[in-house]
């Protein structure tokens, strides 16, 4: 298995290291809505245009959990070394759970380090293996473990529910999920995603996470008026 990432893994370090670079020396855009966080501060987002949206569409690297048919779709970008990803976490989960009308769509966006791209390659191999809430199930014992997300651990958490890690490294370790990896770090960096978690919500991208309470609001405001805020 170490070879295994070894050749894999060392041949991308600089393309993503380059990627996570744009991404994080992007401006944040100003903000267009008034979307507070928990604090009351003002959260940096701005509208994507429809160029960058009919893109996102088509991001195959994509994972839907929650309602299919559900009437507001929240996307999250986010790196699964990212602490405020970490953070946000347990109010994504919350926010899911509370509101069954809610499709949630998780968006790997591994640009922090060569063992978020490790670890995101087996997260996109298993959602080929998992139904949508067997992948939340998984997505969430992924961040209970401590320190340093990389594809080992990834693996180790498959095998815990009970997945053929064979299979599953099989599956990951191709230039295809690689490539769909690319794509998404490629939109982010074009999108100006230069804070992770970053979500879009009605062609609304939002910097960071903004808390449980102001995610609510956000997708209330969707369903009253179909903007971020009314």
């Amino acid at each position: 298995m170490n070879r295994y990432w070894n050749r894999i893994f060392c041949a991308v370090v600089l393309g993503f290291c380059l990627l996570a670079g744009g991404a994080q020396a992007a401006q944040f855009g100003n903000a267009q809505h008034a979307i507070k966080d928990d604090d009351g501060d003002t959260v940096a987002n701005f509208d994507l245009s429809a160029d960058l949206l009919a893109r996102l569409a088509k991001l195959p690297a994509q994972v839907p959990v929650g309602n299919p048919q559900g009437d507001v779709t929240l996307l999250q970008f986010y790196d699964l070394n990212c602490p405020y990803c970490r953070l946000a976490a347990a109010d994504v989960d919350t926010l899911l759970k509370d509101d069954n009308k809610l499709k949630l769509v998780f968006v790997p966006y591994p640009v922090l380090s060569v063992q978020s791209v490790q670890g995101a390659l087996i997260e996109m191999g298993a959602a080929k293996m998992l139904t949508p809430e067997q992948y939340l199930e998984f997505h969430r014992r992924i961040y209970a473990s401590r320190g340093v997300i990389d594809g080992p651990k990834v693996l180790a958490v498959a095998a815990g529910m009970g997945l053929d890690t064979n299979k599953l490294a099989g599956l990951s370790n191709t230039e295809t999920m690689l490539n769909l990896l690319r794509a998404n770090a490629d939109f982010g960096t074009t999108a100006n995603l230069a804070a992770t978690p970053a979500y879009v919500i009605g062609g609304v991208a939002i910097l960071g996470h903004p808390g449980l309470k102001p995610l609510q609001a956000v997708v209330r405001s969707m369903r009253s008026c179909g903007n971020v805020v009314c």
